[in-house]
């Protein structure tokens, strides 16, 4: 009685938590495909979106953003975040409370004080919004790898490295990296997505990404809007899957020659 109960609560969260996530989804995707007037459905919206001006552009800048925010954070945060359970222990509260404060402060407050921080050339770029979109996604970046390093025998991984008389930054890429990819993977998602959603940030900068130019040109077509949000959306999942794809593919890549040879 106890599993059929157990059983039947699992359904009911897994019921809801569909209708809460996939309803929006397929209603507005719906309704995104409706005809002007509301008559009938076709591709007419998604077909006015590459008609645009500038659609290419503000999608490839928004993409090269996404991409250098994830390098970032991979050559950046996953080190730190390491460091921190290897050697770091006694700071590690300091960073959990330091790495809330992104949800914190203002965006304005970062916006304007962080900008002025960083050297000029950096703020002359478009590409100065990378570091930012790091800082903003370190609330979500840090709790992935944190939860993902907890989950493995670090300190025995670690020692076994360095009696092999590996280095610091080898023990990060050939050993604590493979253990915690999925951590790591879901950490860089994390970073893409958000970087490739943010408007409030950009748009206090005043630099068009995507986001800014869906604002923009959306304004005179609801459909067009609500087509473009759903562009966006389903880019977005693409974009991880590929990523995510690639990493595998590699991976499997690496391990054939090792099965051939046993």
């Amino acid at each position: 009685m106890k599993r059929l109960f157990s059983s039947g609560f699992k359904y009911l969260v897994l019921a809801i938590a569909l209708i809460f996530f996939v309803l929006p989804v397929v209603s507005a995707l719906e309704f995104s495909l409706r005809k002007t007037g509301g008559h009938g459905h076709a591709l007419t919206n998604y077909s006015w979106i590459f008609q645009q001006e500038d659609f290419s552009l503000n999608l490839m800048i928004s993409l090269k953003l996404a991409a250098l925010t994830a390098a970032i954070t991979l050559l950046t945060v996953v080190p730190a975040v390491a460091y921190l359970h290897i050697e770091g222990q006694r700071y590690k509260r300091l960073f959990e409370f330091l790495a809330i404060l992104p949800l914190v402060v203002p965006v304005v407050s970062l916006a304007i004080g962080a900008q002025k921080a960083m050297p000029e050339f950096i703020q002359n770029s478009q590409y100065e919004l990378a570091f930012f979109y790091v800082v903003i996604s370190i609330p979500y970046t840090f709790q992935s790898l944190n939860v993902g390093l907890s989950s493995i025998p670090l300190k025995t991984l670690v020692e076994a490295s360095r009696s092999l008389g590996a280095s610091f930054r080898k023990t990060i890429t050939m050993v604590i990296l493979p253990a915690i990819r999925s951590a790591v993977n879901a950490a860089l998602f994390l970073a893409i997505t958000l970087s490739f959603g943010e408007f409030t940030l950009t748009s206090l900068l005043h630099w068009e990404t995507f986001p800014v130019w869906i604002t923009r040109v959306s304004q005179g077509n609801i459909l067009g809007s609500i087509a473009l949000s759903m562009f966006s959306l389903i880019g977005a999942w693409l974009l991880l899957i590929i990523v995510q794809s690639a990493q595998t593919f590699k991976s499997r890549s690496k391990s054939q020659p090792k099965e051939a040879a046993v």
